[in-house]
């Protein structure tokens, strides 16, 4: 029986996908920790007694970098946000399912981007 004929996910690999999206959600949650305890740092590297030039280049750079930091944290929150709700569409038996075209989203794409809600298909007819 091919995955495109079965209308979901087996509870087994549901419970495959449920490990998978957890490893996920835990390493993305150590990596939003990460960039936020660096954008919550000073950022005094110690550059205080260099010439003023320095100095005003380091806090233009620090700048860029705090609002690079604040992007790359905005967008990890929403990953983990998608994740969590993968999770809730697995325990309602819905995970792996188009959105558009309500076929089974190929394993191999789940495995890659397990909060992926659109099948490769549907994905190409939005472009």
């Amino acid at each position: 029986m091919s995955s495109e004929i079965k209308n979901r996910y087996s509870d087994k690999e549901l419970a495959e996908f449920r490990t998978l999206i957890e490893e996920k959600i835990e390493k993305a949650q150590e990596d939003l920790e990460l960039l936020k305890s660096t954008y919550m740092n000073d950022g005094n590297n110690g550059t205080d007694d260099t010439s003023p030039t320095f100095k005003a280049f380091e806090e233009g750079s620090e700048t860029m970098s705090k609002e690079a930091n604040t992007q790359l944290a905005i967008r990890q929150e929403k990953f983990i946000r998608d994740l969590r709700n993968a999770l809730i569409r697995i325990e309602n038996k819905t995970y792996g399912i188009c959105r558009v075209t309500s076929k089974l989203i190929r394993k191999e794409r789940l495995v890659l981007v397990p909060h992926a809600t659109l099948s490769i298909e549907a994905k190409n007819i939005q472009k």
